[in-house]
């Protein structure tokens, strides 16, 4: 049997003003350090285990790959598109006002979260639109196809071939 020994470590205690102080009453050890316990060394062993296996993890994860060439490429690639662009005081002009509607989106949205019950009925509203959209659309083949067609209109208006 392998023996294992507990340190207790001594509580360090504060003093102000000649008053000790601590942030948890003083107990005495009950242990002795020459305790036989076995029950710490298969916890041990699991740790020195999980520790091997995290190393075996790191170096495989480690070795070189192509990741700095596909960012290269990528980098290079986003240049060549920028300098394409005619109009680049316009892009940046959508570019902003995307953003700064992301955040007006957000404050909003915020705002009708903290109203009390008014998530709970907008959820409720939801659902039931998804019900709706369900029961219309996708549970019948010929309202199925109907979608479909009504979606192929849709890209071809948008991408004005129709």
């Amino acid at each position: 049997m392998a023996t294992a020994t507990v340190v207790v470590a001594p509580r360090i205690l504060t003093t102000t003003n000649g008053v000790h102080c601590s942030a948890l009453p003083y107990l005495s050890p009950r242990i002795s350090p020459t305790i036989t316990t076995t029950l710490f060394l298969p916890s041990l062993k699991h740790l020195q285990g999980s520790r091997k296996s995290s190393l075996i993890q790191i170096r495989a994860s480690s070795e070189e790959t192509s990741t700095s060439a596909d960012a290269n490429e990528l980098i290079t690639d986003l240049k060549e598109k920028w300098d394409a662009v005619e109009n680049k005081s316009t892009v940046l002009l959508y570019g902003g006002g995307a953003v700064v509607f992301v955040w007006v989106s957000s404050i909003l949205v915020g705002a009708i979260n903290s109203v009390p019950l008014l998530p709970k009925i907008l959820e409720l509203v939801g659902l039931g639109y998804t019900g709706w959209f369900v029961y219309r659309y996708l549970l019948f083949k010929s309202s199925r196809k109907e979608l479909a067609t009504d979606i192929e209109a849709l890209k071809k208006k948008i991408a004005g071939t129709e």
